[in-house]
């Protein structure tokens, strides 16, 4: 699939996640029932335009809750979603994602592959492990929302630009949020999806579920030439012909594009035979 194609799925997701529009000019947030829903990218609950709720909040929400309750609804959502479509919802219906790939195509040299990349990548893996259990300890401290989330900084900015009362009551500690949100971005030019890549616990959980979800990349032995041209354009740096179902794939589609062959698919998992199928174990 061609970029200009996603970028479009990508925005009207958005757009979907974000139908509260006079929450941008008045700063009022939707508290409608759709509020209640978790919506499956990363899309703070307190952006002026969001009609649903993010899933890690939700679940620190749950989790720091002064009367602990297990959060059956929120883990049954993920594990839907990731069942479903793993990260291909990184790939689709993040807004985040949008946003760092939009920034990708300032037109400077890309770095993304490099010693500390491959390192880098588990450090996601404990912000989901620390996500999860860091509000069982200290009760109402949603820790990844209050000190790390790039998507809640952007959604701070934007309500401070429709209601400029906020800028008197914002402190030092989103003076610190700003200012990951601007070093992600800034890397977001040289790297490819550095969030998504390195510390985004989202995409950890749904990454997780790659190899079984619904919606799967396949690899046909028959037809792959062993070329190299889907690793080579691949952003997440995964060699889809060894790994098509890498936990690290965001199923955007572009070595699917790119092979001479037609030997990468994507859709909905079906049986193959083992010798018709290249897939990591």
């Amino acid at each position: 699939m061609k970029n200009s194609k996603r970028h479009v799925i990508q925005a009207v997701a958005s757009l979907i996640q974000n139908a509260h529009f006079s929450g941008f000019f008045t700063g009022k947030l939707y508290d409608g029932a759709s509020k209640g829903v978790c919506v499956p990218g990363l899309n703070c609950y307190s952006c002026p335009g969001a009609v649903g709720a993010c899933p890690i909040g939700a679940l620190q929400n749950s989790l720091g809750a002064m009367k602990f309750r297990f959060p059956y609804y929120v883990l049954g959502m993920l594990l839907f979603f990731g069942a479903l479509a793993g990260r291909l919802i990184c790939g689709f219906l993040c807004p985040f994602g949008l946003l760092q790939d939009l920034i990708a195509k300032i037109p400077v040299k890309k770095r993304n592959r490099f010693r500390a990349d491959r390192p880098l990548r588990f450090v996601k893996y404990a912000v989901l492990i620390l996500t999860v259990s860091l509000p069982l300890f200290i009760k109402l401290t949603p820790f990844f929302c209050k000190y790390l989330c790039p998507s809640g900084t952007v959604a701070g900015v934007l309500l401070s630009l429709s209601d400029s009362k906020l800028f008197s009551v914002l402190g030092g500690e989103f003076a610190c949020k700003i200012s990951v949100l601007l070093i992600i971005l800034v890397l977001s030019a040289i790297i490819i999806r550095p969030f998504c890549k390195y510390l985004c616990p989202l995409g950890a959980f749904y990454g997780l579920l790659n190899r079984v979800s619904l919606v799967r990349m396949r690899c046909d032995a028959d037809k792959c030439v062993s070329c190299g041209k889907c690793a080579s354009v691949c952003p997440m740096g995964v060699d889809p012909s060894k790994h098509p179902n890498d936990a690290e794939c965001i199923r955007c589609a572009a070595c699917v594009s790119s092979c001479p062959g037609s030997a990468l698919k994507l859709g909905v998992a079906e049986a193959k035979s083992p010798d018709k199928q290249k897939e990591h174990r």
